[in-house]
């Protein structure tokens, strides 16, 4: 068993996937390659096969992506987390992650959140499709310089918001494409070191996704939650959520909210207190990345790969 120590699970959103994703995992560990099984047969196609080995645009698209980074991360869970000797106070994910980080608090099961997503992915897809829009990042620029651009650009119907507060000095926009791209302009003028447009199917996380919020809360109302075992900081409020109906709620809201992520990461400290570990479940390292400059004196650690988890579970 693995040290005690306080725990606070990590589970990264869209944007991670990458073709080869999990495969190292389930070649090494029984316990990944099960619970893959067992998303492929709920999902009743074989998502492994497309993390395993593409073709990358289908991966990437959100129907797709969504479900295969849930999967990876539940796959990581499923051989690290059983060997945690210690209290886990908390876990949060980003955007999409945060259905992952419900599985770690055993609210959802893989598969239950594997269809969750899946449809969450299909209903957002489907609304960029009626109202395309698109996202940029926002570097090098406070959060409250970027909100401001945002008001002045959002004009004539368009619509542009900050959507993603991922660091003090990085925010995601999102809204109508003329919208992004004037507060993007302005973002500049004020001061940002870059805007870097992003490759997605809509404008997440702003009033556009408003279609898509009210089809996936009726499909979250019927879906088989339980209440969590710790709280799950919650995108929406950066607060701790404890029950299944106010879970339900908040992961409809998220779609139209912010994802509040800096706000997610100060609660988590604060709930794990002194000498917690961060532990990012799942593909790449980019929550790790984001704790360090958020809260600079936490313990965080990436595990994505075979090697990764084995490295971890050896040093127990």
């Amino acid at each position: 068993m693995v040290a005690a120590k306080t725990t606070v699970w990590l589970c990264p959103g869209q944007g991670a996937q990458k073709v080869g994703m999990a495969k190292d995992l389930a070649e090494r560990f029984p316990q990944a390659r099960q619970t893959l099984q067992e998303i492929d047969e709920t999902l009743g196609f074989p998502l492994s096969r497309l993390m395993f080995g593409g073709p990358e645009d289908q991966l990437t698209a959100t129907e797709n992506a969504q479900p295969a980074i849930l999967a990876h991360s539940a796959a990581v869970f499923a051989v690290v987390g059983p060997t945690i000797d210690g209290a886990a106070v908390a876990a949060a994910g980003h955007s999409l992650g945060e259905y992952s980080a419900y599985i770690a608090a055993g609210a959802l099961t893989p598969t239950a959140a594997a269809a969750l997503v899946r449809r969450r992915g299909e209903l957002m897809q489907q609304a960029g499709t009626e109202r395309p829009g698109t996202m940029a990042a926002v570097l090098g620029l406070a959060t409250a310089e970027v909100e401001a651009a945002c008001r002045a650009a959002s004009s004539g119907g368009a619509v542009v918001v900050a959507a993603n507060l991922n660091a003090p000095d990085q925010t995601v926009i999102s809204g109508d494409p003329e919208a992004v791209a004037k507060a993007g302009a302005a973002c500049k003028e004020r001061g940002a070191k870059r805007v870097v447009p992003l490759k997605v199917s809509g404008a997440f996380h702003s009033s556009l996704m408003a279609p898509a919020a009210n089809h996936l809360r009726l499909t979250l109302e019927r879906a088989p939650f339980r209440d969590p075992a710790f709280p799950v900081i919650a995108n929406a409020t950066a607060e701790p959520v404890r029950d299944a109906t106010r879970a339900r709620r908040l992961l409809a809201d998220q779609l139209t909210a912010p994802v509040r992520w800096v706000a997610c990461m100060e609660r988590a400290a604060e709930l794990a207190g002194a000498g917690a570990r961060f532990i990012e479940v799942g593909p790449g390292n980019v929550l790790a990345g984001l704790l360090r400059r958020i809260v600079p004196q936490a313990s965080v650690v990436s595990l994505g790969t075979a090697d990764d988890v084995a490295t971890f579970l050896e040093a127990a």
